[in-house]
């Protein structure tokens, strides 16, 4: 008699029950953790596509009607709504805050910007032309030196401290590597400023003079830090999780997530987006568009439309279309829309948006496309931008870690494998081979 809530498996004439989990929301899943035991055979599943590798209640994602939600809470009235460091709170701790949870928590976190002083000569060791993202790997493994005081992961307290330091010493850490890589003083941050405008600060302020970050571009870099907070099991995520599982000390688990997260095909997206965009204003720019459209549509070209569609979302990007406003909003109070680049952006989104080729593909711009194109207005360098992205997912990848080791059934990461190699076989002497 087969059980209710059961999936039923025929393996070598043999029936096996499984058990059929359910979430609060979303897709079913099939427990398969007995089916080694039980069978003597793995399921094969390369990328995970098909396998859920825990259980979470930090993230939701339905790509197919194109929904985000932060423990519940839809992405785009978070990010209307709320800040990045309310949007922190909310990850790490479950619920939004209240007016005084609010202010103590931006207190906490203010007194955390500081990086230790000897961790300045660190930087010291890489060569001025060194990618931001080899820095930050660098120097986010090192804070495990200079920070003893919390790396006991038994201990509830040492990881609130770690999970405080580390969001608030990344924008520090990543406008120092900025900083260095272009032989300006690295500037100290000024607590008086908030998450966003103190970063920009110390990005592009100098001690010549004074500087007062534009609340337009502070308010547009504080959106795409809500946007990218935290995605659920993607490939960097997946990689905390994995290097947590060990019993690795948070400080190196976050590093292991920059190193994952540097990769084109995941957090450099925005990176290769623009490094397209710059590719087609060198061919001839808006002019040019159309011959660049026909090779993305030439199945025997190798040119890849960037900046469009998305694994997951089978739909609209929802972190898109609130970054597309953004994107207007900062190109209009800086007067850029006839720059060239800029107006090669929107010419390019304007075909995607209504070229029946992209539109029945479901090619839609997605949130690198447009925080590309925000954060080079604001002046941020291209290879800074997935050390942005790094910065805003900081709380993401912390949150998950912690969650992990309060999960009873979390075992250190061991994926299987489908052996394809030689047979078992001895060896011969050298003078036989």
């Amino acid at each position: 008699m087969i059980q209710p809530n059961h999936a039923t498996l025929t393996y070598k004439d043999k029936v096996y029950e499984l058990p059929i989990v359910a979430g609060t929301i979303g897709p079913e899943a099939i427990d398969i953790r007995s089916l080694y035991g039980n069978t003597g055979a793995f399921t094969f599943d390369p990328g995970y596509m098909s396998t859920a590798s825990c259980s979470s209640a930090i993230t939701y994602i339905d790509g197919d009607k194109g929904e985000l939600l932060y423990r519940g809470y839809p992405i785009e009235q978070l990010a209307t709504h709320c800040d990045y460091l309310e949007t922190c709170y909310l990850i790490k701790n479950g619920e939004l805050p209240t007016a005084t949870q609010y202010d103590d928590y931006v207190t906490t976190v203010k007194r955390h910007t500081m990086v230790h002083e000897q961790l300045m000569r660190l930087y010291q060791g890489f060569r001025r032309d060194a990618h931001p993202m080899a820095i930050l790997v660098g120097v986010v493994g090192a804070l495990s030196a200079y920070y003893q005081d919390s790396l006991d992961i038994t201990n509830p307290e040492h990881r609130l401290l770690a999970a405080t330091r580390l969001v608030a010493k990344m924008p520090t850490i990543v406008a120092m590597a900025y900083k260095y890589t272009v032989g300006q003083p690295f500037m100290y941050p000024r607590n008086e400023l908030n998450y966003a405008e103190n970063f920009l600060h110390m990005m592009f302020a100098t001690p010549c003079g004074p500087y007062t970050p534009n609340p337009v571009l502070a308010r547009a870099l504080d959106r795409i830090l809500i946007l990218h907070a935290d995605h659920e099991q993607n490939a960097s995520t997946s990689t905390v999780r994995l290097s947590g599982s060990s019993g690795a000390n948070p400080y190196a688990c976050i590093a292991s997530g920059i190193a994952c997260l540097w990769g084109p095909a995941h957090g450099g997206a925005n990176e290769a987006c623009l490094n397209m965009l710059f590719d087609i204003q060198r061919q001839g720019g808006v002019e040019k568009i159309g011959e660049f459209i026909k090779q993305v549509k030439d199945k025997n070209s190798n040119t890849k439309l960037m900046g469009f569609g998305h694994r997951v979302y089978k739909n609209f990007d929802p972190r898109a279309t609130l970054m597309r406003e953004t994107c207007h909003e900062v190109l209009n109070e800086l007067g850029l829309q006839n720059d060239p680049l800029f107006k090669l952006a929107l010419e390019l989104e304007r075909i995607a948006l209504e070229d029946d080729y992209f539109v029945s593909r479901k090619l839609y711009p997605n949130v690198d496309f447009y925080s590309g194109i925000v954060q080079k207005a604001i002046g941020i360098p291209v290879s800074l931008f997935t050390g942005i992205f790094a910065m805003a997912r900081t709380i993401g990848w912390i949150a998950q870690w912690n969650e992990m080791i309060h999960d009873p059934e979390q075992k250190i990461g061991r994926p299987r494998q489908l052996y394809v190699g030689a047979q078992r076989r001895n060896v011969v002497t050298k003078d036989m081979r």
